[in-house]
């Protein structure tokens, strides 16, 4: 199980692949929350579905780190020469 150091109503932003094309990913905001089928889990909760915690998601306590954590992993979201 991952250890986690994060409490009920804490925002967090984690990073989320697309399940469809898996080299398609984004940094969303989440709520933790009580997880609804066992209260003594927490959860993860984004865009009206909750998500157990586990290794698929990468949880940051701010965006900032989400965002760096992201560019290491990805690149950088801006592309040099492109204009839109």
């Amino acid at each position: 199980m991952i250890e986690m150091n994060y409490q009920a109503g804490e925002i967090v932003y984690v990073i989320i692949r697309n399940p469809h094309a898996q080299d398609v990913a984004q940094v969303q905001q989440a709520a933790v929350v009580q997880h609804p089928e066992n209260p003594n889990e927490l959860a993860l909760f984004s865009h009206e579905n909750y998500y157990p915690f586990s290794e698929e998601f990468a949880v940051f306590k701010s965006e900032e780190e989400a965002e760096q954590a992201y560019e290491d992993a990805f690149g950088s979201t801006e592309i040099e020469g492109y204009n839109g």
